[in-house]
């Protein structure tokens, strides 16, 4: 079953490459544990609407969101590292959002959000979601269907917040 408001987060190894350009591995509960983070999901890097709308709004209003407590805002992708280093490079502007790799969807799946693209020829993604979590505890999970992008903004965990 999907992630839920009230479970705890599972735990789980995303990587990505730090400012020395070390491929690094991090737990999710390291960086969750104790803080109030948001996880949001996109289905794919340089995808049009997680490119042109999802990220940019996370990193738009992310003085606001940590102005309400957020201590961290993660975005989290079926790509592997490299794509993401490169993802995250479009967005010169970003001091805040964290862009970490599920290359093999493997945390995606312990979340209940994978999204099966194999008749499009992407394999398994994620679907697009947004959590609020406080202490490994979900407060608000937003979750899309399909390819909507109707309740994961980070407008949208404003107002959960």
């Amino acid at each position: 079953a999907p992630i839920a408001v009230g479970d705890v987060l599972p735990d789980g190894t995303l990587s990505y490459f730090d400012a020395d350009d070390k491929l690094q591995q991090v737990s999710v509960h390291s960086l969750a544990a104790g803080k109030k983070v948001i996880i949001f999901g996109v289905p794919g890097a340089f995808t049009p609407t997680c490119s042109l709308k999802h990220v940019p709004g996370f990193i738009e209003k992310a003085g606001e969101l940590k102005s309400k407590g957020v201590d961290e805002i993660i975005c989290i992708s079926v790509n592997d590292p490299f794509v993401m280093k490169a993802w995250a490079k479009t967005y010169p502007e970003n001091k805040d959002v964290k862009f970490l790799a599920d290359g093999s969807a493997t945390y995606t799946h312990a979340l209940g959000l994978e999204l099966n693209l194999g008749d499009k020829g992407l394999g398994t993604r994620s679907r697009r979601f947004a959590l609020l979590v406080d202490d490994l505890k979900v407060k608000a999970a937003n979750v899309e269907s399909g390819g909507e992008f109707t309740v994961s903004s980070a407008d949208d965990i404003l107002k959960a917040l």
